[in-house]
């Protein structure tokens, strides 16, 4: 038996261990065999939360309710919330990444977008214990076990099992081209997906963030993706893409760099190979589109050798 406690998965906050445990709840069978909607009313605490916390212990604990079946149902009619690891980060998108959406960070070189995704991807992996899939574009992936290892060391710094563990969890694919990344996706979805003999640019382009979207939906997985960034004439930075790409992601967010403080460790960068830098990178975050926040707010983030953190 399984007992309630601070830190068991995001979202279970001291309070709201206390309030559950208030109400004869103490234990995880115990919360995840209640009504969420139910219990929201009863306890107060916000339905979301609820939902995503009943979803993480589901699929840490895959023994409740009743069946395996009736756990692996459960876990696709609901969603949960994966934490970033930043807690700016997490509210600028209204609690962290959402299952069965895509999201975007765009930016443009050494913004830190690479660096986020595997924080991200440790994050999930270590905190959570859950499987990651990192999907590699091009030269994107220099020094990338390195810094992997640095950051699940700095997340499970005294033990070597826990730390080995966590690696397993991150997969990584390499890909170069669309067609390569199509038949990564149609993998995933195991089953084929029919194509033409010929492709049109954007007409690929669509069909691929129509798949992330659908995989997100239909297998109840949060989607992160990096995008590019265009100026023109000096105006703000825009996700590159286009327009017709612009309506795929449900939450995006614009990453801009600010400067650099020394003596933070290694300096995040992606396909640019500028590593080591000896600095800590300073972004700005600001959230382009959402359903579920005010958009146009930004947060300022610290960028580094052992992921993002809060500034």
């Amino acid at each position: 038996m399984v007992r309630l406690r601070q830190g068991l998965c995001p979202g279970l906050t001291a309070d709201v261990v206390a309030v559950l445990r208030g109400n004869n709840i103490s234990t995880v069978a115990a919360l995840v065999t209640q009504d969420s909607q139910s219990l929201a009313w009863t306890t107060g605490i916000p339905y979301k939360t609820l939902r995503a916390v009943r979803r993480v212990l589901l699929a840490q604990f895959a023994a409740f309710p009743s069946s395996a079946a009736d756990a692996y149902e459960e876990l696709l009619s609901c969603t949960a919330i994966l934490p970033t690891g930043c807690s700016r980060l997490d509210s600028l998108l209204d609690s962290g990444l959402y299952t069965g959406e895509l999201t975007e960070l765009a930016g443009g070189p050494a913004t830190g977008k690479t660096q986020v995704c595997l924080s991200v991807a440790v994050t999930v992996a270590c905190d959570l214990g859950q499987a990651v899939m990192l999907v590699m574009a091009g030269g994107a992936a220099g020094c990338l076990a390195s810094r992997l290892l640095a950051m699940v060391q700095g997340k499970t710094p005294d033990s070597g099992a826990s730390q080995v563990a966590a690696l397993q969890r991150v997969q990584v694919a390499r890909v170069f081209d669309a067609f390569a990344l199509l038949d990564l996706l149609q993998d995933l979805r195991f089953y084929a997906v029919l194509t033409t003999e010929r492709h049109d640019g954007l007409a690929l382009l669509m069909h691929i963030g129509r798949e992330l979207k659908s995989i997100a939906k239909e297998h109840a997985l949060a989607v992160l993706v990096t995008n590019w960034v265009w100026r023109e004439d000096g105006r703000r930075p825009m996700p590159s893409l286009g327009r017709a790409w612009s309506f795929l992601p449900n939450v995006r967010v614009l990453l801009e760099r600010e400067g650099e403080r020394q003596g933070g460790g290694a300096r995040a960068g992606g396909g640019g190979g500028r590593e080591g830098g000896g600095g800590t990178l300073v972004c700005r975050a600001t959230l382009l589109k959402s359903s579920r926040q005010a958009t146009g707010q930004s947060v300022s983030i610290s960028v580094g050798a052992l992921g993002v953190l809060d500034s």
